[in-house]
């Protein structure tokens, strides 16, 4: 379930940047590649930023605007990786 919830709360901030970046381009006359590199990544960090700390500090229901009302939790203690 870590893995659903991780992958959803990075892949809706993407999402979002992206159609901003998209409408951004229409009414402007601004180089298209500019908008997918750099509005998209700017605008998701953004995104995730605010509601991320709105999630922290005002209510967890902010989270759903990441995708998921919860953020992921890892188990303390254990190694992130299985032993070699």
């Amino acid at each position: 379930m870590n893995l659903y919830v991780s992958l959803l709360r990075t892949g809706v901030p993407a999402l979002v940047g992206w159609l901003v970046a998209l409408a951004a381009g229409y009414g402007l006359d601004l180089d298209p590649a500019a908008l997918a590199g750099v509005a998209a990544p700017v605008v998701s960090f953004v995104y995730y930023a605010l509601f991320r700390t709105a999630e922290v500090y005002l209510s967890p229901r902010w989270g759903w605007l990441l995708g998921c009302a919860r953020p992921p939790q890892y188990p303390v203690g254990k190694a992130a990786l299985p032993p070699a």
